[in-house]
C-alpha cells in the first residue's frame, strides 16, 4: 500500500512511525511532514487545507489510503472532497468533524443525546455574555466556539479574569472567527483524560486511555498550550470506569451521530473530567491527540493500518485491541515563550546520543537544514519512552532529554507525576507494602 499522511507535527510522526511498522506498507508520504518524518516518509510541499492539491497529488501517486492528522482540514471537509474523488482516506466527514469544530454544536448534541458535560450557556453578544458573568458564581470556563489550536478554552477563577477573557475572544478577536461565538460553563472538578476510540460509522473500538497535560508550568499552572505531554495508560481509570465511560460517552456519541444522519468515522476522541457524580465531557476532538498519539501509539501491538482501513470500509468488529503492558510517557521538548512568542531556527544537538531502543523521538517543530535539525514551531520535539512501570517510564524519558539541546528550550518536569503518587499511594496501602509496619 502507499500512504499519505497529512500534517507536520508530532502526532503525525508518531503516525508514520506506528504505519511504518505495518506489513501491507511499501511506501509513506507526508504533506508537508517535518525534519523528523522525512527519515522515514517522502515529504511534499503541501499545506494540510490546500485540499485540491492533495487530491491531485493522491491521484498521481495513486495513494491506496490517506490518513488526516491535524483538526483543520478535517473541519475544512476533506474527508468529503476525497470520497468524491473516490480516493479511500481515514477521518471524519465535515458534517461529523463538528463536534470539533463547533464546540456550541457539540454541548448542543450533548444535550440532546442526554450525553453527561458541564451546565452550559452560548453567547453571541459580548454585552450579553458580561452581563451574565455579573451574576455568576465562580470559577467558570470560558470557550471560543471555533477551533484554536487547543488555546480557546480560560479558567477563570475571579470576575475580572472571565471579562478579560470575553474580551480578548469576542471583542479582540484573538482567535478570529473561532470566537464569533463563546460558550460560558460550569468548571468541573476532578481529574481529566483522553479516551480514544476509531469508528467505522456503527461501531467501535477503544484504544487505552492516557492523560494529557495541558497547562504549560509544572503542576498544571499556566495557560493552555496545545499539550505539554501525556502518558499511557493511566491509573484513574480501571476496568470499571472504562464501561461506564463506554456506555455514557463513546456509544451514545456514535450511536447519536448516526441517528442525527452524520455518521462518526475516524478517531473520536472525548477529553473527559472523572467527577465525583462520574466522567463528564469537557471537549470532543475528532483525530488523534497530540501527544496523546505519542504515548499511546507506542502500546498498541495490532496493525494500525488494518484498523484504519476497516475503519474506511465498515468492517470494524468491535474486538478489544492489543496491547503493551508496558508503561509509556511522552514529554515535549518546547520553544521558550510558547504558547507565546517564541524564536526559531536554533539547532537540536545530542539527539544521536539519545540510543536507547525504548526511547523514541517524534520529532514536531523541526525542520532539517544543512544535515541538521533546527526547530521550527512551538512544541519541537515528543520524547517519549517505555518502561515496566510509570516510574521507569519516566526516569528514563527524563534521562533522554538531559541528553538533547537547543537554545531557548522549556519542558516540564512532572510528567507523568500523578500517576506516580498514585502507584506509590497504592504500594503503601498494600499489605505488606512498603506502607506496613
Amino acid at each position: 500500500m502507499k500512504i499519505l499522511i497529512i500534517g507536520s507535527g508530532g502526532r503525525e510522526h508518531a503516525l508514520a512511525w506506528k504505519i511504518k511498522q505495518s506489513p501491507r506498507v511499501e511506501k509513506i508520504y507526508c504533506a508537508p511532514g517535518n525534519g523528523g518524518i522525512s527519515d522515514i516518509a517522502e515529504c511534499v510541499a503541501i499545506e494540510v487545507t490546500d485540499i485540491p492539491a492533495l487530491i491531485k497529488f493522491a491521484k498521481e501517486k495513486k495513494i491506496d489510503l490517506t490518513v488526516v492528522g491535524p483538526e483543520a482540514p478535517l473541519v475544512a471537509g476533506i474527508v468529503n472532497d476525497f470520497e468524491k474523488a473516490k480516493l479511500r482516506i481515514f477521518g471524519p466527514s465535515r458534517e461529523a468533524a463538528q463536534l470539533e469544530g463547533s464546540k456550541v454544536f457539540a454541548k448542543e448534541f450533548m444535550h440532546r443525546r442526554n450525553i453527561p458535560t458541564a451546565v452550559f450557556k452560548v453567547f453571541e453578544d459580548l454585552s450579553e455574555a458580561k452581563k451574565f458573568l455579573q451574576q455568576a458564581q465562580f470559577p467558570l470556563v470560558v470557550k471560543a466556539d471555533g477551533l484554536a489550536a487547543g488555546k480557546g478554552v480560560v479558567v477563570c477563577k475571579a470576575l475580572n479574569e472571565a471579562l478579560e477573557a470575553v474580551d480578548q475572544i469576542m471583542g479582540e478577536k484573538i482567535f478570529k472567527e473561532a470566537g464569533r461565538k463563546i460558550i460560558i460553563e460550569e468548571c468541573l472538578e476532578g481529574e481529566e483524560v483522553s479516551i480514544l476510540a476509531i469508528s467505522d460509522g456503527e461501531r467501535f473500538c477503544l484504544l487505552e486511555a492516557s492523560q494529557d497535560h495541558k497547562r504549560i508550568f509544572d503542576d498544571d499552572i499556566g495557560p493552555n498550550t496545545g499539550g505539554m505531554g501525556a502518558y499511557s495508560p493511566t491509573p484513574v481509570v480501571n476496568s470499571e470506569l472504562m464501561k461506564k465511560i463506554e456506555g455514557r460517552v463513546i456509544e451514545p456519541t456514535i450511536r447519536g451521530m448516526a441517528k442525527e444522519g452524520n455518521p462518526f468515522k475516524g478517531v473520536l476522541y472525548a477529553g473527559l473530567m472523572i467527577t465525583l457524580d462520574g466522567p463528564k465531557v469537557l471537549e470532543y476532538n475528532v483525530r488523534l491527540g497530540d501527544p496523546e498519539a505519542q504515548a499511546v501509539l507506542p502500546r498498541l501491538k495490532d496493525d494500525l493500518v488494518e484498523i484504519m482501513t476497516a475503519s474506511c470500509d465498515g468492517k470494524i468488529t468491535g474486538e478489544k485491541l492489543r496491547w503493551e503492558r508496558r508503561s509509556c510517557v511522552c514529554v515535549v521538548m518546547s520553544s521558550g515563550g510558547y504558547p507565546g512568542k517564541y524564536s526559531t531556527g536554533y539547532e537540536i544537538t545530542g539527539l544521536p546520543t539519545v540510543d536507547d531502543p525504548k526511547t523514541i523521538i517524534f520529532h514536531a517543530g523541526t525542520k532539517k537544514e544543512d544535515g541538521k535539525f533546527v526547530t521550527s514551531g512551538g512544541r519541537v520535539l515528543g520524547v517519549t519512552s517505555l518502561g515496566t512501570g510509570i516510574e521507569q517510564a519516566i526516569n528514563r524519558v527524563y534521562e533522554a532529554i538531559e541528553k538533547i539541546k537547543f537554545d531557548h528550550c522549556f519542558f516540564r518536569r512532572d510528567i507523568g507525576a500523578k500517576a506516580l503518587q498514585k502507584a506509590n499511594r497504592d504500594l503503601s496501602a498494600t499489605p505488606g507494602g512498603p506502607g506496613r509496619r
